[in-house]
C-alpha cells in the first residue's frame, strides 16, 4: 500500500531564527492524518531542523544537490555530505531548478543516480508550463521528463522515489488544477510507470500534487484516488495552515 505523503518545500526563506521559530511551531501541532509529513528547509538550516525533528515523526529533505561524490564544484553539496547530519530525502527537478539553474532531464538522471547510490529517498517533480497545456501537450512533456530522467533504473529503484507532478502555471500563481485535472495527470503517470515496470510498481509509488495547495483545497484535491498527498510551497511556511493539509486526508 502506497504512503500518503505532504511535504514543504520552504525554498529561499527563513534565517536561522525563523527556521527555529517555525520548527517549534511545527512540533507544537496535531497530526490527526496517516499522513507522513517532510520539511525541506534552506540547505545551511539542514543540520538544525534535523536536531529539532530528531525525536518527532517529521523528516527532513534537501532541496538540491549535485551529482559528484566531492570535487571542484563550488557552492554545492553532495548526498554523502547530507547524509553524513542525517538528511536521507532531497528534491531533485523541481520547476525552479529547471527554469533558472538550467537543470536538464539528463542532468537530473546523474542527481537520480547520486541519490539512491547514497541510500537516499527522491522527491521527483516535473510538470507542464501553459503554453503546454494550453497546446494538449501536458501529458508528452511530463511523459517525456519521468521517462528522461528515471527510466533507466531498475524496478527496485522505485521504493526509494516520490513522484511530484507540479504544473508550472500552478506554482506560486495562486492558480491551482482542478482535482479533476490533478487526477487525470496522475492516473497517466501511474499508467507510464506501469507500462514499463508493471501495475505492482506503478501502484506502490506515492504521486504527489504540487501546485498552490492550501487548507481550502487540499481534502478535495487529495481525495482523488492517484493523488497521495502534496509538494505544498507557501503554505508550508506557516504551521497551522501546513498541518491542515496534512490533516487534509
Amino acid at each position: 500500500m502506497r504512503k500518503n505523503i505532504v511535504a514543504g518545500n520552504w525554498k529561499m526563506n527563513n534565517d536561522l531564527s525563523q527556521t527555529e521559530a517555525l520548527l517549534a511551531d511545527l512540533l507544537k501541532q496535531t497530526k490527526t492524518s496517516n499522513a507522513e509529513v517532510i520539511v525541506a528547509p534552506t540547505s545551511v538550516n539542514l543540520y538544525k531542523a534535523n536536531e529539532a525533528l530528531k525525536s518527532s515523526d517529521i523528516s527532513v529533505s534537501a532541496q538540491n544537490m549535485h551529482f559528484a561524490e566531492k570535487g571542484a564544484y563550488t557552492g554545492e553539496v553532495s548526498a554523502s555530505m547530507l547524509k553524513s547530519i542525517g538528511v536521507e530525502i532531497v528534491i531533485l527537478g523541481h520547476s525552479e531548478r529547471r527554469e533558472y539553474f538550467n537543470e536538464t532531464d539528463e542532468l537530473l538522471a546523474k542527481k537520480v543516480d547520486a541519490a539512491l547510490a547514497n541510500n537516499m529517498s527522491v522527491i521527483f517533480c516535473f510538470g507542464e508550463e501553459l503554453a503546454d497545456r494550453k497546446a494538449g501537450n501536458e501529458e508528452a512533456v511530463v511523459e517525456s521528463q519521468i521517462k528522461n530522467a528515471l527510466f533507466h533504473l531498475e524496478a527496485l529503484a522505485f521504493k526509494n522515489i516520490i513522484l511530484a507532478y507540479e504544473p508550472v502555471w500552478a506554482i506560486g500563481t495562486g492558480e491551482t488544477a482542478t482535482p479533476e485535472q490533478a487526477q487525470d495527470m496522475h492516473a497517466f503517470i501511474r499508467k507510464t510507470l506501469a507500462n514499463k515496470y508493471g501495475a505492482e510498481v506503478a501502484d506502490s509509488v506515492s504521486i504527489l500534487y504540487g501546485g498552490s495547495v492550501k487548507p481550502a483545497n487540499a481534502q478535495e484535491i487529495f481525495g482523488k484516488p492517484d493523488v497521495d498527498g502534496g509538494l505544498i510551497g507557501g503554505a508550508s511556511l506557516k504551521a497551522a495552515d501546513f498541518f491542515a493539509i496534512v490533516n487534509a486526508f
